[in-house]
């Protein structure tokens, strides 16, 4: 498994692990009609925009695969919410791998390397948020030195609830 920075030529393959990983990892977690209904073309667009972006604050997705192929992604930048300093805050927007490959090993050097890129960046502290009932997706940041800092996101957004807590953790420089 080789980790890169992803081209705007991934945007398709990207769209494919984002929505198999979803229907894999939240059953149980969000309505099964709404996981049922996700397609790779609805995520397309959003990432064929993020991996067109060129200048600043662009945010910055790597991609783990082997001979061009794409089993997995994290996506990163300046942190979003309103009570950081994007300018020391960073976000880990998502990291999603194929489901066949989870437990392989990957995600952990997907996130190791998402970790050196904010913290060659200059960033001091990184921020993730999980679904709360997401135990798979918690042990894992939780292995990797995340912990819960108290805030919590209640979305009804997509038309169903969904709580979600934010993880953070200092960056080594």
């Amino acid at each position: 498994m080789v980790i890169r920075r992803a081209e705007p030529a991934d945007a398709e393959a990207i769209a494919v692990v984002h929505v198999r990983s979803w229907q894999a990892a939240y059953p149980g977690l969000m309505p099964q009609a709404h996981l049922d209904g996700l397609t790779p073309a609805m995520r397309l667009p959003v990432w064929e925009r993020l991996l067109g972006e060129a200048a600043p604050p662009r945010t910055e997705v790597l991609v783990a695969g082997a001979d061009g192929s794409v089993a997995g992604f994290a996506s990163l930048g300046p942190g979003r919410d309103d009570d950081v300093d994007p300018a020391v805050v960073a976000e880990i927007s998502a990291i999603y791998l194929v489901p066949e490959i989870w437990g392989a090993g990957v995600g952990g050097r997907l996130m190791a390397a998402a970790l050196d890129s904010l913290a060659a960046a200059g960033y001091e502290q990184a921020v993730l948020w999980v679904v709360d009932g997401n135990t798979r997706a918690r042990r894992f940041y939780e292995r990797g030195g995340w912990r819960p800092d108290g805030a919590a996101l209640h979305d009804e957004s997509d038309g169903f609830p969904l709580t979600e807590i934010r993880y953070r953790r200092a960056l080594r420089r």
